[in-house]
């Protein structure tokens, strides 16, 4: 089986989001797994940089028309994990210093640097000596390959099938429909059935309607977005296409996130010694925070976009409210929004017994906070998968969740009568007085030591690792390809 595989970013060529955790992990487990698989994705000469990796001239040059006017390319190669990752380079379109825009917003030309770089990929393949079976595309970025394999390259890939992957359906591509003659787009494809969206061209659209097969990163997400509430306007055409939609979590890379050899822990530990050793860190990190050691005091984590969509609104309703009488104690690192980021350090200000907040990130003290936190935090409005959770179950630190997207999927509460299995907390309604009782609700569950023990141990012995979504993605592809 012969995949090749489409990213706008992959860990750790370059990275924004998710999609290049996913591109850094996936493919090397599919690879393990019997794939063929060759990773394409644009060359980002700022960000890349070429000490770190090898990195080769293939020798094949490719020209793709724009706006009327021939684009060269060369194709380089480099690999990751045994796997073959080859670079689509354009340095005007490429070699800028962001991936897909500044702070002051998008580019205004992104509709042509991605379907640059989807036609220049199959102006390569035949180049390369690459006939695949299937094409796995990834969001917007990649999404418009289904329309070009079938209505200009039809004749070269009308056959080839492909899979759309949806990380975040937020993320649409909308552009005005005079892009369409400039990027090689036959103008009879817009028209509501095919590509036009409130009279726009959507490029994630042409994707959902015009590839074989779509999944999202978990299966409740796959659900969700036939919704209104969830669907961001394509619920409509996404419930024609619900036969062909499913959804696979993501996984985590287990090599990456150990707690016993992780780096950025001040003691590592394992599942056989995790009682001892993970109060140790605890302790370090809420010095390390500046707060008051306060024996028996439950800790709350959080590593996150400061943003809406993770649920910051009603988090800061709700720690403001517990903290003028509850004995508890919170550590918050991320940046986002700056409405949220002054929020938080306003709390941080007039509860510092309580409540440390860090704006930005670090790597090292995200480490520590999924190693020192008793409680991990993630209230999010809208979740299509969620690797918090996943790592902080890893580490021993029960995540408390809303109940949407792959955090339904991956977090069971526990309840000794209906769910005495559970190893989580969870909250159904979107309310900061919803997040408010369940922090409650794990504060009383905290004292009672030998049962918070074993829901940490239930929670450290799951499998979230990638060779199981792996397996999924196989069974996916051979089920698209028998169709």
């Amino acid at each position: 089986m012969k995949v090749v595989f489409l990213t706008s970013e992959m860990y750790p060529f370059a990275k924004v989001g998710g999609l290049a955790d996913v591109a850094g992990s996936l493919p090397p487990e599919l690879k393990k797994a019997g794939a063929e698989i060759h990773v394409f994705m644009p060359f980002w000469s700022r960000s890349i940089d070429p000490s770190k990796f090898e990195i080769a001239d293939t020798g094949v040059s490719i020209r793709v028309k724009i706006g009327g006017e021939e684009l060269g390319s060369r194709v380089l190669r480099s690999s990751y994990k045994g796997v073959d990752v080859f670079l689509i380079e354009n340095e005007a379109y490429y070699g800028r210093e962001g991936l897909y825009g500044t702070s002051e917003g998008d580019y205004p030309d992104n509709a042509e640097r991605f379907a640059f770089f989807v036609q220049a990929v199959l102006e390569a393949l035949p180049e390369l000596g690459i006939q695949p079976d299937l094409f796995h595309v990834n969001d917007w970025e990649s999404a418009m390959l289904p329309v070009y394999s079938r209505h200009v390259y039809g004749e070269r890939y009308g056959g080839v099938r492909v899979l759309l992957t949806i990380h975040n359906l937020a993320y649409q591509g909308l552009f005005p429909p005079e892009i369409l003659p400039r990027i090689n787009v036959p103008g009879e494809l817009f028209h509501m059935e095919a590509l036009e969206f409130y009279g726009k061209v959507n490029f994630l659209k042409g994707g959902i309607v015009f590839s074989d097969f779509i999944n999202t990163v978990s299966p409740t997400y796959a659900k969700e977005i036939t919704l209104p509430e969830f669907g961001c306007g394509l619920e409509g055409v996404l419930k024609k296409r619900e036969r062909n939609l499913t959804g696979i979590l993501n996984g985590i890379d287990t090599e990456v996130w150990d707690p016993s050899k992780d780096p950025s822990l001040y003691h590592n530990y394992s599942i056989s010694d995790f009682r001892k050793k993970r109060p140790l860190n605890k302790k370090k990190l809420i010095r390390e925070m500046g707060l008051p050691l306060k024996s028996g005091t439950i800790l709350f984590g959080m590593v996150s976009r400061l943003a809406s969509q993770k649920g910051l609104d009603i988090l800061v309703r709700a720690l403001e409210e517990l903290a003028s009488g509850v004995d508890f104690q919170a550590v918050i690192l991320g940046r986002g929004d700056r409405e949220y980021e002054e929020k938080l350090a306003e709390l941080a200000e007039r509860h510092p017994e309580r409540i440390a907040v860090r704006i930005g990130f670090d790597a090292t003290l995200a480490g520590r906070i999924y190693g020192g936190a008793d409680v991990f935090l993630m209230p999010s409005r809208y979740e299509p998968c969620g690797l918090g959770q996943m790592i902080a179950l890893r580490y021993g630190s029960l995540p408390l969740v809303r109940l949407t997207g792959g955090l339904r999927d991956t977090v069971v509460p526990y309840d000794p009568e209906k769910s005495p299995e559970g190893y989580g907390f969870a909250f159904e309604e979107y309310s900061s007085e919803a997040l408010k009782a369940e922090m409650m609700r794990s504060m009383g569950l905290y004292g009672n030591r030998r049962l918070w023990n074993r829901l940490v141990e239930r929670g450290m012995k799951l499998d979230f690792s990638w060779s199981r979504s792996a397996r999924e993605y196989l069974e996916l592809y051979r089920k698209i390809l028998m169709a």
